[in-house]
Parts: structure tokens; sequence; C-alpha cells
């Protein structure tokens, strides 16, 4: 029984170290999504015939506004979607983890039953 319940506890914090990274994940994910934001709205406020310079390594490459405009739309796509992917997952490993918790509960009580059963037969 001791076993059993030293691996339900490897499985439960293996559970919950992966629901750390998604939240993690998920939170560098909004970072992009409000950055992004802003710069869609940065461009809406330029004139056509505004000049938009996008950074490639150390160079400042010139870019057509309706190009930036399109990469922008499709990130915020992209992100948006990879955050609905993420939500799935946490709530996915939330209820993993909630299930997991009770099992070691339940096996800690019952591991503590039997302790005391012994303890009283000796």
């Amino acid at each position: 029984m001791e076993a059993r319940l030293e691996a339900l506890t490897g499985e439960y914090q293996k559970l919950q170290k992966d629901l750390s990274n998604a939240i993690e994940s998920r939170q560098r994910l909004d970072s992009q999504l409000q950055e992004n934001e802003v710069v869609q709205k940065e461009f809406k406020l330029l004139k056509d015939d505004a000049n938009i310079y996008k950074l490639i390594g150390p160079v400042l490459v010139k870019q057509d506004k309706v190009e930036a405009t399109t990469n922008v739309d499709k990130r915020l796509e992209y992100i948006k979607s990879e955050i609905q992917r993420v939500e799935k997952q946490l709530a996915d490993l939330s209820e993993k983890s909630d299930k997991k918790k009770l099992e070691v509960i339940e096996l800690q009580r019952a591991y503590q039953v039997q302790i005391q059963k012994t303890s009283a037969s000796n």
C-alpha cells in the first residue's frame, strides 16, 4: 500500500508540474496577445502611406502597411487559437489533478487506518 501511495503521489506531482507549465504558457500567450493588440491599434492610427519597419535580426526592413497589418492580424488569430488550446489543456489537467488528489487522500486515509490497526494489535 505504501508503494501505491508513493506512485500516486508522484503522478499527482507530475500533474501539478504540467499544470504549472500550462499556466505559464497561458500567461505568455496573454502577454503576446496584449502586445499584438497594441500594435494593431497603432496600425489603425497610421495613414496609408506611413513608413513601417520590421526588425529582422539587427536590421530594420521597410514593410508595406497592408502586409504588416495582415501579419499582425494573422498572428492575433494564431495566438487566440493557442489560448483556446491551452485553456482546454488547463481544464483537462485541473480535472485530472483533482481526481488524483482525491485518490491520494483516500489512499492516505486507508494507509493510516491500516497503521493504526497494526499498532493496536501489537
